[in-house]
């Protein structure tokens, strides 16, 4: 077997593998499906049987002495009506098994494609952001979307009429070497002629169909950071650039396109060879057989008939073998994103954190930074309940990195992480994240009503309670000057808000969620004098009484906290009270402000 053909079979039970799991409940519709589907390809077999007896009743009223036919009933206008009707019958119910077929086959397999495709997005959201960090976003929509839907469709296109073909061709082949084996060993060479050929076709269909497939989601990719960036693209006049890396994956994508169809159709036309070659031996032997007496004229009609019917699922083998296996290189992938491991698991017997009363403890901590280089080493860091703590540090020093642990985007390699001393790997992570409200500098808002964005921070708020978290956080006003007020619905993002405004119904959703500990990661940076001034205000209300700890470069934030650390190369050089260290000229901290950077650099 070669590699082509082994990657190709390895794809098949990969793309199979994903479904599996989801045919629970559905094994009735499917039943009734191939039942159905049975009853067809009955059917079919049974329709060339009237134009047999009706060619074999003329033969005879026509003088038909000898051979097969001999002896037969001579055509009458009752025979030929009773012909007619039982073809309009065996017709007319082979339409209706292949409809009910087709119907229950594709509604099992649109359901089984919703479940896989809500259970990729799920394993998605389960991932930790070791993966989302490096993952380019555009190519696992295009796998989310685009491939599921290419499996679904190409199980209703390719699959379906693929599995009636296949057992058209085992019936007829039983029912040719019941009439006839000589001519049934016609169809069985031809048959084996296609495998050969399929065999070596077959595999570069699919290696040319996986190319096209990553050659689509890098294109996906770049439309989809294009558009994320576009007022980078428009203020740097980025057009252009971006424009010809659009083309250029672009006519990537239409080359494997066309190389993966023209295979395709060098496949389908080698077949139509073979086939050819067949019906014209068929069409030599079976007259000869006529001559000889063995057959009748009806005979090699039906048997020319279910030649056909024979050869024309290995015509359509070789048509599907292009959908199916462009189906496959989209299992492939994702096969690969299930295939990635998930990182934050709750350990058996977890608990659900109640009453949090806020106390953090980082012990003995140890982390890489997703490349196999240390970030963190032997980390300790406790902090009170109710305290506000400053993070200062250059950037890359791990200060999200370090936060992030507080939540569980991720886990220590070594140590700990402990909330009221409940480690919190023993705990469930939803209770985990509930007890932490976040706030970051871009606060991201979803596309959907000032309403909604603010009552994700808890599910279950009433209408009073979303307004009176935006009266905290200062947002009401600006709410209710909105076209709709609450029910305005936002664009992408939130793009249609100003930042301070995005935050302070960022700050109002923390404020909904009530949680005891918060994180703010430069919820400040990057706004204008008065909106900082407004979102300060906004977060003194949302930190009132909470344990805090805030990422910060801002020295009045800095200088407002009950504790400071400055971290830098994933290490705690400096900790303790503001006024402490900035009255020491030999902080870094101190020197630092002193010269007013807007963020510390890291050293050479």
């Amino acid at each position: 077997m070669s590699r082509g053909q082994k990657s190709s079979r390895n794809g098949l039970r990969r793309t199979l593998a994903i479904a599996r799991p989801h045919l629970r409940g559905q094994w009735l519709t499917m039943a009734a499906g191939l039942v159905l589907l049975l009853a067809e390809v009955a059917l079919r077999v049974l329709e060339p049987w009237p134009v047999k007896f009706v060619i074999d009743a003329v033969s005879v009223s026509l003088g038909a002495t000898g051979g097969a036919a001999a002896g037969g009933p001579e055509a009458s206008l009752g025979l030929l009506l009773s012909c007619a009707l039982l073809l309009l019958g065996i017709v007319g119910l082979r339409a209706v098994a292949q409809y009910g077929a087709t119907v229950s086959l594709a509604l099992a397999g649109s359901r089984i494609a919703t479940r896989v495709r809500s259970r990729v997005f799920d394993h998605l959201q389960a991932l930790g952001m070791r993966y989302h960090s490096a993952a380019r976003h555009g190519d696992t929509v295009q796998r989310l979307v685009g491939d599921i839907s290419r499996l679904q469709e190409t199980a209703v296109t390719a699959g379906l009429p693929l599995i009636g073909n296949v057992l058209t061709l085992l019936v007829l082949v039983v029912v040719m070497s019941v009439m006839d084996l000589l001519l049934a060993a016609v169809v069985a060479v031809a048959a084996a002629c296609y495998l050969l050929i399929s065999s070596v076709g077959a595999p570069r269909i699919a290696a040319a169909a996986r190319r096209m497939r990553r050659s689509e989601g890098a294109l996906a990719n770049i439309a989809t950071e294009t558009f994320g960036a576009i007022r980078v693209v428009h203020a740097y006049g980025l057009e252009s650039h971006l424009a010809r890396r659009f083309d250029d994956g672009n006519q990537r994508v239409l080359g494997e396109g066309v190389a993966s169809r023209r295979l395709a159709a060098a496949l389908e036309r080698s077949t139509d060879v073979v086939v050819g070659f067949g019906l014209a031996v068929v069409l030599v032997v079976g007259g000869m057989r006529v001559v000889d007496g063995v057959l009748t004229p009806g005979d090699l009609v039906v048997f020319t008939s279910y030649l056909k019917l024979a050869l024309r699922p290995l015509k359509d083998l070789a048509k599907y073998t292009g959908r199916i296996a462009r189906a496959i290189a989209s299992g492939e992938r994702i096969a690969d994103l299930l295939d990635e491991r998930i990182e934050i698991v709750e350990r058996p017997g977890a608990i659900a954190l109640t009453r949090v009363a806020g106390r953090i403890r980082f012990e003995r901590i140890d982390l890489d930074d997703g490349h196999g280089r240390p970030l963190f080493r032997n980390l300790n860091l406790d902090v009170e309940t109710g305290s506000s703590v400053c993070i200062v540090g250059p950037s890359g020093s791990g200060k999200s990195t370090l936060t992030g642990l507080l939540t569980r985007t991720s886990d220590p390699t070594g140590g700990r992480v402990s909330i009221d001393g409940v480690d919190l790997r023993d705990a469930t992570v939803a209770s985990v994240r509930a007890s932490v409200a976040v706030v970051l500098q871009e606060s991201v808002l979803f596309a959907m009503t000032v309403r909604e964005n603010i009552r994700l921070g808890r599910p279950d708020a009433t209408d009073e309670e979303v307004e009176e978290a935006a009266r905290r956080a200062l947002a009401d006003g600006f709410v209710r000057e909105l076209p709709e007020g609450y029910d305005t619905l936002l664009g992408d993002r939130g793009g249609t808000l100003s930042g301070g405004q995005r935050q302070r119904i960022a700050i109002a959703r923390a404020l909904l969620r009530d949680a005891p500990i918060v994180v703010l990661d430069e919820a400040g940076a990057g706004l204008d004098p008065l909106a900082r001034e407004q979102v300060a205000v906004s977060v003194a209300e949302l930190t009132a009484g909470r344990t805090t700890i805030a990422i910060t470069h801002d020295p009045i934030a800095i200088r407002a906290a009950d504790r400071v650390l400055w971290i830098e190369r994933g290490r705690i050089v400096e900790d303790g009270a503001p006024d402490v260290l900035l009255a020491n000229d030999t902080s870094r901290l101190a020197r630092w402000v002193q010269t007013a950077a807007p963020e510390p650099r890291m050293p050479a």
